[in-house]
């Protein structure tokens, strides 16, 4: 069993797949925070868009084609 063990520890197998995984996690959880901050500065900036483009008013054209 002991033996077992140091192979074990030893054993350096499926170690690039635990560094990708934990990789992959930190970059989507970068992704979803900078989504959260750039997601709110959007949704103000098309309510501000929305409101200034709902108060205009538009007149006919006076160019001839």
């Amino acid at each position: 069993m002991l033996n077992f063990f140091k192979k074990f520890s030893q054993d350096e197998a499926g170690a690039v797949t635990v560094d990708w995984v934990v990789l992959t996690a930190a970059i989507v959880g970068l992704g979803v925070a900078i989504m959260t901050q750039v997601g709110a500065g959007a949704k103000d900036m098309a309510t501000d868009i929305n409101t200034s483009l709902t108060g205009g008013v538009v007149s006919p054209s006076t160019a001839t084609y």
